[in-house]
């Protein structure tokens, strides 16, 4: 499955040049310091997005053509060592970067570990593009560990929903030195086979079709080098079912991965990093928990 998905991806960077520079959004945050990395102008390859990027009442970004890096810095008293990459959902159509990015980094912070909750480019039909960008943040923390404080073969991803398909793509298609140290996925889509889920129709294009579906799905792409994994999520979430973490989890255990799946009762979707979560505590306590087990 691994050979097959490399030749999807080979596939795609034939077609990619360079696109004309969009207009870009600033995005109120509370990041420590923010880093402006690349846009498709400068990035090796482009999302070919036309419209200006985009941003509204509830802090969802769209059409986005630059990658920016929002720093949250553990303080050095509290710090762990670990630091992870958070990706925020948005079904690839746009990313939901207030509760699943900004909250979470605030409280990864809080808890001492450095987070960099990253605006990444929108596939548009160019899945190498936000996966180029993940890659880029992950050597951003391992290239800057002395000054941030972290080890950097401690460092993970986080995503939640389609950051979750994005965290668990980037933790089996990047690989040696450069792959995650673990990561923490929120109700993530995973399987293709659910064929209504627009999330794969942003991922690919409007001309996917049932085999690319299968070369993009990360529970085909899972082996004995995947990182560690906790999936978090709730029984009745209807947007994205809770089949996609478990084929995901089922995939890790076939090939003796360490994992942890946590399935709260009740809460839907779409609320990782929000405080009103009836489960908040209850999560992030078996989180924690995980994350020091890793040591």
């Amino acid at each position: 499955m691994k050979k097959t998905l490399t030749l999807a991806i080979a596939a795609l960077l034939l077609s990619a040049a360079p696109a004309t520079a969009q207009k870009t959004v600033s995005v109120p945050n509370s990041a420590d310091e923010v880093v402006v990395w690349w846009d498709n102008s400068t990035a090796p390859h482009s999302n070919f997005e036309t419209e200006d990027e985009r941003i509204n009442e509830r802090r969802h970004v769209s059409h986005t053509s630059q990658t920016v890096f929002y720093l949250f810095k553990a303080d050095p008293a509290k710090a762990t060592g670990q630091a992870v990459v958070v990706m925020p959902g948005g079904g690839y159509s746009r990313i939901s970067i207030k509760h699943g990015g900004f909250g979470m980094g605030e409280w990864f912070k809080e808890n001492g570990i450095t987070a960099l909750v990253l605006k990444y480019r929108l596939p548009n039909g160019h899945p190498e593009v936000p996966l180029e960008d993940v890659r880029a943040a992950m050597g951003y923390l391992r290239d800057n560990a002395a000054k941030l404080g972290i080890d950097p073969s401690r460092v993970g991803v986080c995503g939640s929903s389609a950051g979750g398909h994005l965290a668990a793509y980037a933790s089996n298609a990047i690989g040696g030195g450069e792959r995650p140290a673990f990561s923490i996925l929120f109700y993530p889509v995973v399987s293709g086979k659910f064929w209504f889920q627009n999330t794969f129709r942003n991922l690919l294009g409007e001309e996917r079709t049932p085999a690319g579906h299968e070369a993009f799905s990360t529970d085909g792409m899972v082996d004995e080098s995947t990182p560690p994994a906790m999936l978090i999520l709730c029984d009745d979430d209807r947007t994205v079912l809770p089949e996609n973490s478990m084929l995901y989890y089922q995939a890790l255990k076939r090939h003796g991965v360490r994992a942890s799946m946590h399935i709260y009762p009740s809460g839907g979707h779409g609320w990782a990093g929000n405080e009103k979560f009836k489960y908040t505590g209850e999560y992030r306590r078996a989180l924690l928990d995980w994350l020091s087990a890793l040591e």
